[in-house]
Protein backbone atom coordinates (compact mmCIF):
# COMPACT_ATOMS: atom_id res chain seq x y z
CA UNK A 1 0.00 0.00 0.00
CA UNK A 2 1.20 3.49 -0.78
CA UNK A 3 1.86 5.98 1.98
CA UNK A 4 1.68 9.73 1.89
CA UNK A 5 5.24 10.75 2.64
CA UNK A 6 4.94 14.50 3.03
CA UNK A 7 1.84 16.60 2.40
CA UNK A 8 4.06 19.64 1.75
CA UNK A 9 5.97 17.85 -0.99
CA UNK A 10 5.24 18.92 -4.58
CA UNK A 11 3.97 15.53 -5.78
CA UNK A 12 3.44 12.14 -4.18
CA UNK A 13 2.11 8.87 -5.61
CA UNK A 14 -0.63 7.72 -3.24
CA UNK A 15 -2.11 4.76 -5.06
CA UNK A 16 -2.88 3.21 -8.38
CA UNK A 17 -5.89 2.42 -10.51
CA UNK A 18 -6.26 -1.34 -10.32
CA UNK A 19 -7.22 -3.73 -13.07
CA UNK A 20 -10.53 -4.37 -11.29
CA UNK A 21 -11.42 -0.65 -11.40
CA UNK A 22 -10.28 -0.36 -15.02
CA UNK A 23 -12.50 -3.29 -16.05
CA UNK A 24 -15.54 -2.25 -13.96
CA UNK A 25 -15.49 1.28 -15.35
CA UNK A 26 -14.31 0.32 -18.85
CA UNK A 27 -11.39 2.75 -18.65
CA UNK A 28 -8.80 3.04 -21.46
CA UNK A 29 -5.91 2.71 -18.99
CA UNK A 30 -3.15 0.26 -18.23
CA UNK A 31 -3.07 -1.67 -14.98
CA UNK A 32 -1.46 0.18 -12.06
CA UNK A 33 -1.95 3.67 -13.52
CA UNK A 34 -0.58 5.89 -10.74
CA UNK A 35 -2.70 8.27 -8.67
CA UNK A 36 -0.90 11.33 -7.37
CA UNK A 37 -1.52 14.13 -4.92
CA UNK A 38 0.15 17.52 -5.09
CA UNK A 39 0.26 20.59 -2.91
CA UNK A 40 -2.62 22.24 -4.78
CA UNK A 41 -4.76 19.12 -4.25
CA UNK A 42 -3.93 19.11 -0.55
CA UNK A 43 -4.78 22.81 -0.26
CA UNK A 44 -8.10 22.29 -2.06
CA UNK A 45 -9.13 19.40 0.20
CA UNK A 46 -8.08 21.24 3.36
CA UNK A 47 -9.99 24.38 2.43
CA UNK A 48 -13.22 22.86 1.08
CA UNK A 49 -13.79 19.98 3.53
CA UNK A 50 -11.47 20.59 6.45
CA UNK A 51 -13.17 18.17 8.86
CA UNK A 52 -12.92 15.23 6.46
CA UNK A 53 -9.41 16.30 5.45
CA UNK A 54 -8.15 16.38 9.04
CA UNK A 55 -9.77 13.06 9.87
CA UNK A 56 -9.07 11.04 6.70
CA UNK A 57 -6.14 12.58 4.83
CA UNK A 58 -3.63 9.99 6.01
CA UNK A 59 -6.09 7.24 5.04
CA UNK A 60 -6.31 8.23 1.36
CA UNK A 61 -4.00 5.39 0.17
CA UNK A 62 -6.13 2.89 2.12
CA UNK A 63 -9.36 4.38 0.70
CA UNK A 64 -8.00 3.86 -2.83
CA UNK A 65 -6.71 0.33 -2.25
CA UNK A 66 -9.66 -1.00 -0.23
CA UNK A 67 -12.62 1.04 -1.49
CA UNK A 68 -16.01 -0.62 -1.19
CA UNK A 69 -17.40 1.05 -4.32
CA UNK A 70 -16.25 2.95 -7.36
CA UNK A 71 -17.92 4.90 -10.12
CA UNK A 72 -17.06 6.97 -13.15
CA UNK A 73 -18.73 10.36 -12.92
CA UNK A 74 -19.64 11.26 -16.49
CA UNK A 75 -19.82 15.01 -15.90
CA UNK A 76 -16.07 15.37 -15.40
CA UNK A 77 -14.77 11.80 -15.97
CA UNK A 78 -13.60 11.60 -12.38
CA UNK A 79 -13.23 8.27 -10.65
CA UNK A 80 -15.01 8.23 -7.31
CA UNK A 81 -13.81 5.83 -4.65
CA UNK A 82 -16.25 5.26 -1.76
CA UNK A 83 -15.29 3.61 1.51
CA UNK A 84 -17.37 2.99 4.64
CA UNK A 85 -15.35 4.31 7.59
CA UNK A 86 -18.12 4.85 10.13
CA UNK A 87 -19.72 7.02 7.44
CA UNK A 88 -19.23 6.76 3.69
CA UNK A 89 -16.27 8.84 2.57
CA UNK A 90 -15.73 9.69 -1.09
CA UNK A 91 -12.42 10.39 -2.77
CA UNK A 92 -12.65 11.90 -6.25
CA UNK A 93 -9.71 11.32 -8.60
CA UNK A 94 -9.47 13.37 -11.80
CA UNK A 95 -7.25 13.31 -14.83
CA UNK A 96 -5.33 16.55 -15.36
CA UNK A 97 -4.10 18.22 -18.50
CA UNK A 98 -0.77 16.42 -18.12
CA UNK A 99 -2.60 13.06 -18.40
CA UNK A 100 -1.91 12.11 -14.78
CA UNK A 101 -4.58 11.22 -12.23
CA UNK A 102 -4.79 13.29 -9.05
CA UNK A 103 -6.78 12.95 -5.84
CA UNK A 104 -8.91 16.06 -5.85
CA UNK A 105 -11.75 15.92 -3.30
CA UNK A 106 -12.38 14.09 -0.05
CA UNK A 107 -15.72 14.32 1.73
CA UNK A 108 -18.63 12.43 3.25
CA UNK A 109 -21.37 11.09 1.01
CA UNK A 110 -24.83 10.42 2.39
CA UNK A 111 -25.81 6.75 2.83
CA UNK A 112 -29.06 7.31 0.91
CA UNK A 113 -27.05 8.72 -2.00
CA UNK A 114 -24.79 5.66 -1.93
CA UNK A 115 -27.81 3.32 -1.94
CA UNK A 116 -29.45 5.22 -4.82
CA UNK A 117 -26.27 5.12 -6.90
CA UNK A 118 -26.01 1.37 -6.30
CA UNK A 119 -29.65 0.84 -7.32
CA UNK A 120 -29.10 2.86 -10.50
CA UNK A 121 -26.05 0.74 -11.33
CA UNK A 122 -23.72 3.72 -11.23
CA UNK A 123 -21.78 2.75 -8.11
CA UNK A 124 -19.97 -0.55 -8.64
CA UNK A 125 -19.01 -2.93 -5.83
CA UNK A 126 -15.31 -3.73 -5.57
CA UNK A 127 -13.90 -7.04 -4.40
CA UNK A 128 -10.28 -5.78 -4.19
CA UNK A 129 -9.12 -9.28 -5.11
CA UNK A 130 -6.42 -8.05 -7.48
CA UNK A 131 -4.43 -6.58 -4.57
Amino acid sequence: MHKIENKDKHLDQIGEITLEVIKLLNLPLTEATPIYIGVTNVAHMASTHSYEFNRFYEKIPMIISTADYVRLKNEDNSIEYVKLLGKHIKLAVRVAGDGNYYARSLYFIDTNRVENLIKKGKLKTLTNKDK
